[in-house]
């Protein structure tokens, strides 16, 4: 009787002290309305259109582009172009994984900075079992990619490079020690509908790349070229510049425009020394960073607890947003970038292609029944100058100075590939095919433009545009200098 009646007793009081937990912790946790308004997480998009937009973007890459890249062999010139993976066939459903691929965000930094913290806290995962390992010594050993899936499950890294209906197949080219170093996460959740987070782990300036037991860097250089929007994050206690942070920032030139800096936690300093330790962030990169406009820096703290009493909390809110916004123009604007990224590429594969058909028909023109077909290449390859290899493309073609690959890239390209294997362009043509040159062409001018201008005049201004607009008016610059 005594016992039951302890109990009757005791229950009650369980309830209470947890009712209490919950009501303190509710009171600390920071309010995540304006997450979702940022993000329009609560609206509806027009699948339909996307998927059809997405799915003549396939056929004229397949129909225009690749065809080029098979005949000229161009995966085997440039190693970082969509599935850039030797051996592909046209029907191969890797390439098209990396057209249709939602935009990728990721996340670099030092150890213990906040950036598991940050992905919890965009996701809404604090506190559930499915939120990252977070914690003040080095805890993410692994890449963790984190994306949408109609339930809750882990998928190892292994499974991730074997099926091919993701994008990341390439990444089988690192070996299995690192494939048991990459680790899926799928989740239903909305933001994850449109974009996919890449966490990575955390530079130890005290610790040689070799002992990770994968190319670190190399890997780091995979998902860098194929991020939409990197952020670099730093915490206070941690702005040194080390070989690691040095040659992560060498991996990140020519992608500044990408790039979004972020000083995380910065409501554990007051105002003064806050000044200081962002004079201090911009004193340790200024070497790193070799361009005239700075990547922006955003100064917050982002983890899902209210800011510290006693410090600028509107000014963390407003940079907090300011985020938000460059996240969300990110995945506004994701099928704009893929068809300019097409594009882009188009133009290289093109580029390519007429400097191959030079090549062989400066060897053609060299040869002679006496002559070694090894020497006569290895002249023309050597100094292709002499023989206005590069020169003839400029003068012929509407081809930009500064889209032509390395010289000496042709030289271990014509070691591996025999200069007699190649046709030129005049012979890439068929009744039924038409010219591999005309199709390429066409689908630089006409078609993806034409692709480009249907998607941006299908686009309605939303309320919310409106409101931070006034539909109709020219959009105002915040980051122009008055």
């Amino acid at each position: 009787m005594k016992v039951l009646v302890s109990l009757c007793v005791f229950v009650p009081l369980l309830a209470l002290a947890t009712a209490e937990e919950e009501a303190v912790l509710e009171s600390i946790l920071r309010d995540r309305s304006h997450i979702e308004e940022t993000l329009r997480l609560a609206a509806d998009e027009k699948a339909g259109d996307y998927a059809a937009a997405l799915q003549r973007l396939r056929k004229i890459y397949h129909n225009s582009i690749r065809p080029m890249e098979q005949a000229y062999k161009y995966n085997e010139l440039r190693q970082h172009e969509i599935s850039a993976y030797p051996g592909r066939t046209l029907g191969d459903s890797a390439t098209d994984g990396e057209i249709t691929s939602k935009p990728m965000v990721l996340f670099l930094g030092p150890w213990s900075v906040g950036k598991s913290s940050m992905v919890n806290y965009l996701l809404g995962l604090q506190d559930t079992p499915y939120q990252l390992y977070t914690g003040a010594e080095p805890t993410t050993s692994e890449f963790t990619v984190i994306m949408h899936g109609e339930k809750i499950r882990t998928v190892e890294g292994i499974v991730m490079a074997a099926d091919s209906s993701r994008s990341f197949s390439p990444l089988e080219k690192f070996g299995q020690n690192f494939l048991e170093k990459l680790v899926g996460i799928e989740m239903p959740h909305k933001l994850l509908e449109r974009v996919t987070f890449v966490d990575t782990p955390g530079i130890i300036e005290n610790r040689k790349q070799q002992e990770r037991g994968y190319p670190f860097n190399d890997v780091c250089q995979w998902f860098i070229d194929r991020a939409d929007l990197i952020f670099v994050v730093f915490d206070p206690t941690k702005l040194d510049v080390g070989l690691e942070l040095e040659m992560l920032f060498r991996q990140l030139k020519g992608r500044e425009s990408q790039i979004r800096i972020i000083l995380n936690k910065a409501d554990s300093l007051a105002t003064q020394d806050l000044m200081r330790v962002y004079g201090a962030l911009f004193w340790s990169l200024a070497p790193l960073i070799n361009v005239t406009e700075p990547p922006r820096v955003y100064v917050s703290s982002f983890w899902p607890y209210d800011y510290a009493p006693d410090t600028n909390r509107d000014l963390f809110k407003r940079e907090e947003i300011s985020l938000l916004e460059d996240l969300n123009q990110v995945i506004e604007n994701r099928l704009e970038n893929k068809i300019a990224f097409i594009r882009q590429h188009g133009i290289r594969v093109r580029i390519h292609a007429l400097l191959v058909d030079r090549y062989v028909q400066t060897f053609k023109e060299k040869m002679s029944f006496f002559s070694d077909p090894e020497l006569v290449l290895k002249e023309i390859v050597d100094d292709p100058d002499k023989f206005y290899i590069f020169k003839s493309i400029l003068a012929k073609t509407n081809v930009s100075k500064f889209d032509l690959p390395n010289r000496d890239a042709y030289r271990d390209f014509f070691g591996i590939n025999p200069v007699s294997s190649f046709k030129q362009l005049s012979a890439q043509c068929s009744y039924m095919g038409g010219c591999l040159l005309e199709k390429i062409e066409r689908a630089i001018t006409h078609e993806l433009p034409s692709l480009l201008g249907s998607i941006n005049s299908s686009k309605n201004p939303t309320l919310s545009s409106c409101e931070a607009t006034g539909c109709g008016e020219k959009p105002k610059n915040r980051y122009r200098r008055n």
